[in-house]
């Protein structure tokens, strides 16, 4: 039913990982085939591109969904319909920033201190362009074909680029000036294919699915046993995500569950046995749907 457009490099492995976990596998020949197959009936075609490309094919209507960077969306001016965010990047669940920088030493501390003519690399020059304009400052903006930090300061007098820790950007000698834009990855639909209802309800379908398996990351169930008399003091131990499921059993205990994070999860168990927990189980999520 639907023409589904995935990202090729930086996002690739990890929209895989998802896409996985919600049961949903990409399956293809070779790592470098640029098609693929998603055995499910709601999915019709599955290609693999550049996430440039992605905002403006599914405008134009060659896809009905895509999943790329609201960076390229705003870049390219593209006319599509959002779905919503999924909260990852190439390297952890953190956004993308897309911002302004310039030599470490600069005595530049913000855009206003920059000059008429400042030479601005980036591969979001249409993006950057906006940007100076609407504050003024009468840019000469050029296209980066990547290394856009290596080019200061013989060849550029500040960048725009994207960075998720700020690392690369630190390790290259510069600092940030401002940011343009905070970006997620993003599932953006055709226009067409959103006001066709049973695409739209298949797209619905795709993104609970995606969205499950992203609210279950770092999550797990625990399930435990505990005496009437020492209840209130495990569930006093005990976080959820909500309320606890409290059951009481025949012989008048009771049994316990709940979702919780699985960082911190060597800490809470003991906790819980000197609370008067027992019989304690974890047990991974795959999803969570709300």
């Amino acid at each position: 039913m639907l023409k589904l457009v995935l990202p090729k490099g930086s996002l690739e492995k990890a929209t895989f990982e998802l896409f996985d976990a919600a049961d949903l596998n990409v399956s293809r020949n070779s790592s470098v085939d640029y098609k693929a197959i998603i055995e499910d009936p709601r999915v019709d075609e599955v290609r693999i591109l550049r996430p440039q490309e992605i905002p403006t094919y599914v405008a134009e209507g060659l896809f009905d969904i895509g999943i790329t960077g609201r960076d390229w969306v705003e870049e390219t001016g593209a006319q599509v319909e959002s779905l919503g965010e999924l909260k990852y990047s190439k390297a952890t669940s953190k956004p993308v920033r897309v911002v302004v920088a310039v030599a470490g030493d600069s005595e530049v501390t913000s855009v206003a201190d920059l000059p008429d003519g400042v030479r601005v690399t980036s591969e979001y020059p249409e993006l950057t362009r906006r940007f100076f304009a609407d504050r003024g400052v009468d840019a000469d903006v050029r296209l980066s074909y990547g290394a856009s930090e290596a080019k200061i300061p013989d060849i550029a007098d500040c960048v725009v680029d994207i960075t998720e820790t700020g690392r690369a950007l630190r390790a290259a000698g510069l600092k940030v000036i401002d940011t343009i834009l905070t970006s997620y990855t993003e599932v953006v639909a055709n226009p067409a294919a959103f006001a066709d209802p049973e695409k739209r309800a298949a797209m619905d379908d795709i993104m609970t699915l995606l969205n499950g398996a992203l609210d279950a990351r770092g999550k797990v169930l625990l399930k435990v046993n505990v005496s009437a008399a020492d209840r209130d003091a495990v569930l006093d131990v005990l976080p959820s995500a909500k309320s606890p499921t409290v059951n009481q059993l025949a012989n008048g205990d009771y049994a316990i569950e709940t979702v919780v994070e699985k960082r911190g999860i060597n800490l809470l168990i003991p906790d819980l046995r000197a609370a008067g927990a027992s019989d304690l189980l974890e047990i991974p999520i795959t999803k969570i749907v709300k």
